[in-house]
């Protein structure tokens, strides 16, 4: 279903002139983009977020939620409180899948000049052995009910 959600979401947002092209990189290019200031947002759910850990200081703001349901208005609201288009940011997903279309969307959509996209997400960052904290203090932060 999820598959089926990000190829429909691709497609609607190919059809749009590019703003800016979308940068893929790679776990060691995103520890060393973060160390250097860029924020990460990472946009799994919360229940992702508790199962596997998070990079520390990294945003979450869920994109699709667990029936597959975007809201890209609302979340580009919550992304610009983390980084203005004329600022770079990097977007992270379990498998870099979700990353696709969020990337496009605030390339494309939302006119962002830099968004980097990590190919193979959070199942690369852990297959090369680096680091995540629990999740529970960034999730805590969240209001009660709200997609953060």
């Amino acid at each position: 279903m999820i598959k089926r959600v990000v190829a429909a979401t691709l497609l609607c947002f190919s059809a749009f002139g590019a703003n800016a092209d979308v940068v893929n990189i790679d776990s060691a290019e995103l520890a060393r983009l973060a160390a250097s200031g860029v924020a990460v947002i990472d946009i799994r759910t919360e229940p992702e977020w508790k199962e596997s850990g998070v990079i520390a200081g990294s945003k979450l703001m869920t994109f699709f939620d667990e029936k597959g349901r975007a809201d890209p208005p609302s979340w580009l609201e919550k992304v610009k409180g983390v980084a203005k288009p004329d600022q770079p940011v990097i977007l992270i997903c379990r498998s870099g899948n979700r990353t696709r279309a969020a990337s496009q969307f605030l390339s494309q959509q939302a006119g962002y000049k830099t968004v980097y996209n990590v190919t193979g997400g959070m199942n690369a960052w852990a297959k090369d052995g680096r680091s995540v904290v629990p999740a529970a203090s960034a999730v805590a932060g969240c209001a009660a009910g709200a997609r953060c």
